[in-house]
């Protein structure tokens, strides 16, 4: 599911400046910038471990996910050539296309053990929010090292220090 906004070139993600984090634009959650401090990839297990990393700060969240997202978000960290595009290429591919840009990605929540996401695309100066897994979101933006964010609720609940 996708929600759009119209938003002046300067409100669209709105910056709370003191605290210095971000604001989503359909919700009132704070959220706090992230970067990805680690994958770790066990061949003979399905499930696999990436972890974000507070920027400048000490907490950290770790996010289960599968093997095949693992590899894909290795595999476009180290810009491996690949013969013909996979999905998260082709997504890439279609935003660019259609004229758009990824801004950001957003793991605004965590309902009953599982993580959701949007990836936040300006397009035509509108803001549009895409629902997604978070590792389809990382493996889609790391690439082009689009900021990942996460609502202080959901760090609040998963997250460490």
């Amino acid at each position: 599911m996708a929600r759009e906004a119209d938003v002046d070139n300067n409100v669209g993600v709105v910056r709370d400046e003191i605290a210095g984090r971000l604001l989503d634009p359909w919700s009132t959650a704070m959220l706090v910038e992230m970067e990805l401090s680690r994958i770790l990839i066990t061949e003979t297990q399905d499930q696999q471990l990436i972890e974000l990393r507070e920027v400048g700060g000490e907490r950290r969240f770790p996010i289960v996910i599968g093997l095949y997202e693992a590899a894909a978000i290795e595999r476009r960290l180290k810009g491996v050539p690949i013969r013909r595009p996979q999905t998260h290429e082709l997504l890439a591919q279609t935003i660019d296309d259609l004229g758009g840009a990824l801004e950001q990605i957003v793991i605004n929540d965590l309902r009953e053990g599982t993580f959701f996401a949007q990836l936040i695309v300006r397009q035509n100066g509108s803001v549009v929010a895409i629902d997604s897994r978070p590792s389809d979101a990382i493996a889609l933006g790391v690439a082009g090292q689009v900021p990942i964010y996460v609502a202080d609720h959901v760090l609040d609940e998963a997250g460490t220090s």
